[in-house]
């Protein structure tokens, strides 16, 4: 899929998360500026949460009330950091977990995770692939 614009981009994860489930660990692929976070918000969106969606980088983890538990792993060196602060844990709740950065976490990961890449192909335009 290829969106135009962040709507776009919103748009798009907006109607990704209606295939979500409680339990659902997504790992979000893309470099810094890729989009990550307003991939986010679309779910967030589609989840009816209200709060305005931010990168967790300095937080770990934001825990948007039970129902999505947003991520940022790039401060992170090693799964044992994460199971160190507890973030693992979510991995097991009722909530959608979506992690940025997942690569620095791999080995704590839980089996059958999804997968979405956002590689930026333009100033606003975003190639967004989901396996």
């Amino acid at each position: 899929m290829v969106t135009k614009s962040a709507e776009q981009t919103m748009a798009f994860a907006e109607e990704y998360a209606k295939g979500l489930k409680k339990g659902d660990v997504v790992l979000l692929r893309g470099e810094m500026g890729a989009g990550k976070t307003v991939f986010v918000k679309g779910i967030a969106r589609a989840l009816g949460i209200a709060e305005e969606i931010t990168s967790p980088t300095y937080a770990y983890m934001n825990d948007y009330g039970g129902k999505l538990y947003h991520y940022d792993c790039y401060r992170l060196s090693c799964g044992a950091q994460a199971e160190a602060l507890g973030l693992c844990d979510y991995f097991y709740a009722d909530g959608i977990c979506v992690i940025e950065w997942a690569e620095n976490i791999g080995d704590v990961l839980p089996d059958n995770c999804k997968s979405v890449e956002i590689r930026k192909t333009g100033e606003n335009e975003r190639e967004i692939v989901c396996g």
